[in-house]
Order: structure tokens, then C-alpha cells, then sequence
């Protein structure tokens, strides 16, 4: 029998070894810029055009590469990072497989461009599909540029695969932003199709995160700071009342690494507890520093996931520390009645020398001495003595005529007259009944109907959306001062994006640009304090992308806002919004389900009561 088990070309193995390392644009940013930070880059631009389908292409101001290293770095498992398998628990750089390169190289068209300091000339290489076609000396400034364009070129079903622009220049933004928060001494510059997104200047890591999201950042942020033998802690967690129902704003760096650990985010969760409402989530930027040797980062070529040696000490010092900077700002509240507030020591005051206390003798003061008695409280305005004269004066003159009280007439009774007669005047039952402040019951001539009022104001609310949308505006009331709203980078291109459709509803912004958005208008049935909430989880539910065509993403937009204002379960209705509940549900189109196809009322009729109480 011939032998059928062959080594694969080398291409060949780059493509399969590319499904794993490169799954989206993104990868190649973040495989990129890691690079660019190993070689001690101080200033890194990151230009991308079409989310990355057409071009990602870093730029830095590097150590740069040889002749020789320009054209090995695109082999496989070529990398000048480790020697040896023991430098595996040393790891001090981001990359150390040696695959990135070599597969990213396989996919698409690269062209780099890189010269050492210390040499005249550069290199430039042009490779296509692991193919080189051509090396050649050139001059350049010190650094490397990286241009990988048409990624996914040459495998049609992976290209076929990547979502919409948005979705994908979003998670573009996010490895970004990983990237440059774990390096703030590092000047970052990020341009899309033209327009430059981020300029984050070298600076401290405070700084750097209110750079990235926004200028109101600054004040939710309360600092952590912890160090033992296990583990060195930095960062900053957020306040209770600045919390989230997303997780967009949780970040852990372990090393100069971003990492995900659910594990850890309990820690951070249980740190919280007491403090935050069901389903909100804390923004946390928390920073570990560990030994090397005591993580295990090649577990996954994304090397997001670590493994470490105590997790279970090191979920205990980062639950206490959170714990204690939360009560070292007097975030978390302190509820005892016989605390003497008196004895609160401020915490600046740690390390000071105390004061001795000054004494005052009265060198004049003799306890044998009798005592005299003080004639400084004696006078006329504290004499014992009251005139009593003077109110008598006040009823001289007056005429001493007595009348019976009960002659008097008082005006006490109200008359009021009725246009109706009493027995004309019909009694009016109540129609609607609510149970557990969640159901509203109301008679029908069959039986009963039990409403869902959650449910029902739903389909009502997303009925009026889409007609506010689609056939007229909806209006609009005037703000006389405007909300100033932040939102992160990610946040403002989708509202950019739905800027119309928010229109329509009655939303009027009058800029949209830096971090702010100027809210000048809003919709009648929505309340001033409700704006930020209602546009933060729409842009929560929309995070996966808009849909292209406007019915989709009227639909969208009208199911997040309903979804958002309808009445919560729990909420008590008096009887005029039960009624007017019932009414509005039944004048929809589609009155069975909600806008998420889940049952709106039921109905039962007196033939099934009647068998329940059958014997």
C-alpha cells in the first residue's frame, strides 16, 4: 500500500495557522501594534481604511530591522523574543509564538518598509500570499511601517464571513484602546477612512484613560492602589452611581497585558456588593503586577486567557483592596448611629506628629474664696416682678353685650346644588384591577383578561415609535438648557449613524462631536432624567452593528426605546393608566404579542372557573 501522509507546503500550513491567529481585522491591529511596542517604540499610528477589509498599516519610530531580520520575520515560528523553552515563564514582551507575521503574510498583501538607526538605508519588502516579490534597499526614516491590505484576499468564505464596517471597525477600536491604555508612556495616533479618531499624547495612566473615553471620566474614577509579596495593584474602579447595565468599561492588564478573567470579575463584583442595583455593572481599570514565572500565557494565540499560580489569593487581595478604596473615599456608605463623627481621622493625617495640647491656668482663681454674688444678671429685663397693669388697660371701653351662641347663625354647611336628580346619578365600577402591582385584570363579557402591563406598554410604545419614524414626526420638546452628554469614540459614530432616525422620535442634537453631545430636544413621553440612561442602552442594543436597510433599523431603534420606557413590573398604575393601558393595547395592530414576540394578555373563560369549582 503507497504511502499517503505528506508534510504540507509551507503556505499551505500558513493559511490553517492564519484561522486561528487572524480570525478579523482587529487581529492584525493588535498583533501590530504589540509588535510596535516591543521593539520600544515611542510613537505608534495606526491608519485603517473600509474597518480594515482594504487597509490596517502601523507606523512606528522603532529600533527597526536588519536585512537579514526583515526577511526571517516571516517565517514561521521565527521570533526574537525567547531561546529557549524556559524563557517561556520569563516573558516580558507581548509576542513570542513567531506566527503572527507568517500568517497574516499568507492572507493578504504586505508591504514593509524598516531601517535600524544606526544604517543609511532601509529595507522594503513586498510579499502576496506568502510569496515575496521583491526585497529591495530603500530610504527610509528609523522604525517600521507595516500595510497589509485586501486581508483575506485569497479565501473567499473567511472574507464572506466579516461583519458589516461598523461591527468591525468597533472591534478594531476596542483592541486599540487595550493596547494603548497598557502603554501610556507611548504616543498613540489612530485615523479611519481619513479622519483622525484618537491623538493620546505620552502621559500618565489617569490621563490616558480620560483621553480614550471621555472628559466626565475623570471624576467617576476612584483610585486602587495595593502591594504584597503575591501581587502589585494600580488602577482606578469607578463609582456605584456611575454604573452600567454593559461591560464596555472593564478592563484587566496583567503584566502590560489585557486579559479576561471571570474569575477576577468576581472578585471585582463581590467587592461592590450592597452597593450597585440589580444587572449594573462597575467600570474597573485594574492593573497586575506578578512574577513572571507564576502565569502560564500560552494557553490560546490571542493570549487573553492566564493561568495562575494562587488564584485564589490573588482574588482575595484584589477583592480587599477594591473593598478598601471604595471605603477609603467614603464611597461606600457607613450607616452607624453612635459613631461620633468627632473622632474621624482624616486619612492625610497618617504619618503626622501630633500636637501637644496648650493649657490655661488662671492664676487668679481661689476655690476657698466665698462666693459673691454676681450682679451682672441683675436687671430690669430679667426682674421677677411682671406688671400685670398693662393687659388689663386693654379691655377698658369695650361694650360687655352677651349674646346667646346658639342664636348664631354660622355659614358652616355647604349647599351644592345637582343638575342630576340622586336616583339619575348611575354608580361607576371599576373595570381594571392590578395584582402584584404587575397584572392588570379586566372583565370581559366571556370571562376575564389578564394583561402583562410590562408587555402591553411595549407593543404601545413600539406601535408609536415606528409611526413617529415612518409616516410623521414626532415632537419635540425644548430643552431651556441642553444636556451635555459624553459617550466613548465607539458610541459616537453610532450615533452619527442614527442621528435621523433619533430625529424623527423628537431627539434634537445640536453637535456631536469631541466627547460631548449637545441635547437640545427631546420627545414628549420621555423625562429629562432619562435621556442619558434610554440613549446609553440604544446604543447597547445597536453595539453589534446597525442594520443597513431603514426598516431593520427603525425596528431596532423602536424596540431598544420601548423597551427601555415601557412601565416596569412593579411599577403601580392608578386606574385612569390602567385603563388607558388597556385602551392603547387594543388600538395597536398587533395587540397579541409584544415587539418581542412574547404573549401580551390571556384570557379565561367562566367555563373554565366554573370547572375549577366543580366538585
Amino acid at each position: 500500500m503507497s504511502n499517503v501522509i505528506q508534510l504540507l507546503p509551507d503556505h499551505v500550513a500558513n493559511q490553517i495557522a492564519a484561522g486561528e491567529v487572524v480570525q478579523r481585522p482587529a487581529s492584525v491591529v493588535k498583533e501590530l501594534l504589540e509588535n510596535a511596542v516591543d521593539a520600544k517604540a515611542t510613537d505608534v499610528k495606526l491608519i485603517v481604511k473600509d474597518a480594515g477589509k482594504a487597509l490596517v498599516q502601523v507606523i512606528d519610530n522603532g529600533v527597526g530591522m536588519g536585512i537579514i531580520d526583515a526577511r526571517l520575520c516571516f517565517e514561521r515560528h521565527a521570533t526574537s523574543k525567547i531561546r529557549h523553552a524556559e524563557d517561556l515563564f520569563a516573558i516580558h514582551t507581548k509576542g513570542f509564538r513567531g506566527e503572527a507575521l507568517a500568517s497574516i503574510a499568507a492572507i493578504a498583501h504586505v508591504e514593509m518598509k524598516t531601517k535600524q538607526d544606526q544604517q543609511e538605508l532601509g529595507t522594503h519588502i513586498i510579499i502576496e500570499g506568502s510569496r515575496f516579490i521583491s526585497q529591495e534597499p530603500a530610504v527610509l526614516p528609523k522604525g517600521t511601517s507595516f500595510a497589509v491590505k485586501n486581508l483575506f484576499y485569497n479565501i473567499p468564505a473567511r472574507r464572506n464571513f466579516l461583519k458589516s464596517e461598523t461591527v468591525e471597525h468597533r472591534h478594531i477600536v476596542d483592541e486599540f484602546q487595550r493596547v494603548a491604555m497598557a502603554h501610556p508612556l507611548v504616543h498613540f495616533t489612530m485615523i479611519h477612512n481619513g479622519s483622525e479618531l484618537f491623538n493620546l499624547p505620552a502621559s500618565n495612566l489617569r490621563q490616558r484613560i480620560v483621553g480614550i473615553f471621555s472628559g466626565k471620566t475623570n471624576e467617576k474614577l476612584v483610585p486602587i492602589s495595593e502591594e504584597t509579596e503575591l501581587v502589585r495593584i494600580q488602577g482606578f474602579v469607578s463609582k456605584p452611581e456611575f454604573a452600567k447595565k454593559n461591560r464596555g468599561e472593564q478592563f484587566f492588564f496583567v503584566n502590560n497585558r489585557f486579559i479576561k478573567s471571570g474569575y477576577l470579575h468576581h472578585a471585582i463584583m463581590s467587592a461592590y456588593e450592597g452597593l450597585l442595583k440589580d444587572g449594573m455593572q462597575p467600570a474597573y481599570f485594574i492593573y497586575l503586577d506578578v512574577p513572571p514565572n507564576t502565569i502560564d500565557i500560552n494557553i490560546h494565540p490571542t493570549k487573553t486567557e492566564i493561568k495562575f499560580d494562587d488564584e485564589h489569593a490573588l482574588y482575595a487581595i484584589l477583592r480587599a483592596s477594591v473593598k478598601h478604596s471604595l471605603g477609603q473615599f467614603n464611597v461606600a456608605p457607613v450607616l452607624d448611629f453612635d459613631r461620633d463623627p468627632n473622632l474621624d481621622t482624616p486619612y492625610q493625617y497618617k504619618g503626622t506628629d501630633a500636637a501637644f495640647p496648650t493649657i490655661q491656668v488662671d492664676s487668679k482663681f481661689n476655690p476657698f474664696a466665698e462666693e459673691q454674688p454676681s450682679k451682672s444678671y441683675r436687671s430690669t429685663s430679667f426682674s421677677n416682678k411682671v406688671d400685670t397693669s398693662t393687659w388689663e388697660s386693654l379691655y377698658v371701653g369695650l361694650k360687655n353685650d352677651s349674646q346667646e351662641v346658639e342664636t348664631i347663625e354660622f355659614e358652616a354647611d355647604t349647599i351644592t346644588s345637582s343638575l342630576f336628580n340622586d336616583n339619575e346619578i348611575e354608580e361607576v365600577n371599576s373595570s381594571t384591577y392590578q395584582i402584584h402591582r404587575k397584572y392588570i385584570v379586566s372583565p370581559i363579557k366571556s370571562g376575564m383578561m389578564i394583561i402583562d402591563q410590562h408587555r402591553a406598554h411595549q407593543r404601545i410604545l413600539y406601535e408609536q415609535y415606528l409611526t413617529n419614524m415612518t409616516v410623521h414626526h414626532a415632537a419635540s420638546q425644548q430643552l431651556l438648557f441642553p444636556l451635555e452628554l459624553y459617550f466613548s469614540a465607539n458610541e459616537r459614530v453610532l450615533l452619527v449613524e442614527l442621528q435621523d432616525t433619533l430625529h424623527a422620535m423628537g431627539f434634537v442634537f445640536d453637535t456631536v462631536q469631541n466627547n460631548a453631545v449637545v441635547v437640545s430636544g427631546i420627545p414628549v413621553t420621555i423625562t429629562e432624567s432619562q435621556v442619558s440612561a434610554v440613549l446609553e442602552e440604544l446604543l447597547r442594543d445597536l453595539q453589534d452593528g446597525i442594520p443597513e436597510n431603514s426598516y431593520s433599523q427603525n425596528d431596532s431603534v423602536a424596540k431598544s426605546m420601548a423597551r427601555s420606557l415601557a412601565v416596569r413590573t412593579g411599577a403601580y398604575l392608578n386606574q385612569k393608566e390602567q385603563e388607558n393601558i388597556v385602551n392603547g393595547l387594543f388600538a395597536c395592530k398587533e395587540p397579541d404579542v409584544s415587539p418581542f414576540q412574547k404573549p401580551t394578555f390571556i384570557t379565561i373563560n367562566v367555563e373554565d372557573i366554573d370547572k375549577k369549582f366543580a366538585i
